[in-house]
This record gives structure tokens, C-alpha cells and sequence, in this order.
């Protein structure tokens, strides 16, 4: 299934009823075709207030022990960020799904191999640097999953209007997963 996140614009007066309007009006186009989910996520309110809005999933840039905690109490999935081994096993131990290694590009595949050594019990999700040619090195480094908004929904193909490149942008990244599970998993 497809997952589409709306992150937080912590920019606006009111963030929180700008990500709302647009978590409603994603549901109304696309309805169960997709796992809706908030990303930028910083306070119990934003996910309160986004599950009501219909979110399945929270993606926050930091590791928040009461975020995590009121994602899981209301049932969606909880994906903190986190960079330190401390801020994994943080995040890990008060409930989350999988932790986010944010920044990715930042700390390197050299960084990620060191930490799955240790902790490869945790399942990560790099974002940060994801692009069709890091895919691969990424999910052979040990993550589970991947990120990625700014090397698909770039802004001046969306300001243009151009779609179907944007679209093109997106299959490019997916078929970089379903090719690298295909001479992994085989």
C-alpha cells in the first residue's frame, strides 16, 4: 500500500488546522487507497488532532517520549527521529514502531552499519539523502525502510505543475526498492 505524508508547517499561525484541512481533503480523494500519515509532528496536540483528522502514522523529527506515547495510545503507528544510539533505544523503548535516522546522509552508511552491529533488533528508516542511487546502499546498510519528500516533490516541478515528472520521480524511487528486493531476497 501506499503511505502519503503531510507534515506540519510550524511556519503558519495555525498549523495545526492547516495539516488537519489537508489530511480531510486527502481522505476524501483518496480514501482507504492509502496510509495516511503526519510527519513534523512536535506535540500531543498535533497527534490528537491529526488522528482525528484520519492520520494512521506519525513521523516526528525528534525523539519525544509523550508523542510516542499518545501515537500508541491512540492506536497509529510511531516513527520518532532520532540520531544517537541513546536517542534509538529511547525512542524504541517507549513504544515506537520503527525509528527514524535522520539526518541519513549526515551520519553516512558507515554510521548505520555501526549501529545496526549492536542494535539490530530496532528497525530504522533513513531519511535524508534518499534517492534511487542511495536506496540500495541504505537498505543493504540494515535500514527497513526509507524516506524521502524533496527528491520526488521538487519545487519546480511542482510549481510548474508537472505531474507526471513528479510521478516519474516517485516510480524511480519505488522501482529502486522492488529491484533491490528482487537480488536480496531471491
Amino acid at each position: 500500500m501506499c503511505c502519503l505524508e503531510s507534515t506540519f508547517d510550524h511556519l503558519l499561525p495555525d498549523p495545526i488546522a492547516d495539516n488537519c484541512a489537508k489530511l480531510r481533503a486527502i481522505r476524501r480523494a483518496f480514501g482507504d487507497r492509502i496510509c495516511l500519515g503526519v510527519g513534523t509532528t512536535l506535540t500531543v496536540e498535533e497527534v490528537q488532532a491529526t488522528f482525528d483528522a484520519g492520520a494512521e502514522y506519525v513521523i516526528s523529527p525528534s525523539t519525544k517520549p509523550a508523542v510516542i506515547r499518545e501515537t500508541r495510545r491512540l492506536g497509529m503507528t510511531s516513527i520518532p527521529g532520532a540520531m544517537t544510539p541513546t536517542e534509538v533505544c529511547t525512542a524504541w523503548d517507549e513504544g515506537a514502531d520503527i525509528v527514524k535516522l535522520f539526518p541519513a546522509d549526515d551520519l553516512g552508511l558507515h554510521y548505520i552499519q555501526n549501529l545496526r552491529g549492536p542494535l539490530p533488533h530496532i528497525p530504522l528508516m533513513a531519511t535524508g539523502g534518499v534517492n534511487p542511487a542511495t536506496i540500495p546502499q541504505l537498505l543493504g546498510a540494515g535500514v527497513s525502510a526509507v524516506g524521502t519528500g524533496v527528491t520526488v516533490l521538487k519545487k519546480d516541478l511542482s510549481a510548474a505543475g508537472d505531474y507526471a515528472a513528479i510521478r516519474d520521480l516517485a516510480r524511480m524511487h519505488r522501482d529502486a526498492i522492488r529491484i533491490w528486493e528482487k537480488e536480496n531476497r531471491a
